[in-house]
């Protein structure tokens, strides 16, 4: 069986309406036992940079949230294990900078009003999705965390 194409899903998930953390961190379910109403509540509220605060990017954001899933650790006084997960999601944010320039949302954007934005999402129109880079953004971070996954760890 072929290995799905997380990144050509996470951009397909980003078109049907998901959020942009949505849409990253069900890309990758294949990988994990999390039931999708589940998955789709934990990840809900990290759209629009975090509520549409414009801040940390969605897409990484559900990049970070499939990594912890996979390769996080569980126990508060594993020090090598918490230092290395962190080491782990610093190489993903700097990769998705390497690509972007930014990790942040507003940056990214080219948005110039700096703290939260209306919480009420744009309706998805074909003129949103012209004047957005955020398919190619969930795209992007999907393929950046399956980069990881096939050159660092086992899953």
């Amino acid at each position: 069986m072929r290995k799905m194409d997380h990144s050509k899903k996470a951009g397909e998930l980003f078109q049907e309406g998901y959020n942009c953390a949505q849409a990253v961190f069900l890309a990758f379910e294949d990988l994990y036992d999390i039931d999708h109403e589940t998955a789709l509540k934990i990840s809900s509220s990290f759209g629009g940079g975090m509520g549409r605060m414009r801040e940390v990017c969605g897409a990484v954001s559900g990049m970070f949230m499939v990594a912890g899933v996979l390769y996080g650790y569980d126990d508060p006084k594993a020090q090598t294990e918490k230092a290395d997960h962190y080491k782990r999601i610093q190489e993903l944010a700097e990769e998705y900078k390497k690509e972007n320039g930014s990790i942040i949302c507003r940056e990214l954007l080219g948005l110039t009003v700096k703290g939260a934005d209306n919480p009420t999402p744009e309706v998805r129109t074909a003129e949103y999705y012209k004047k957005r880079p955020c398919k190619e953004l969930v795209e992007m971070a999907a393929d950046i965390l399956d980069t990881y996954i096939k050159n660092n760890a086992t899953v």
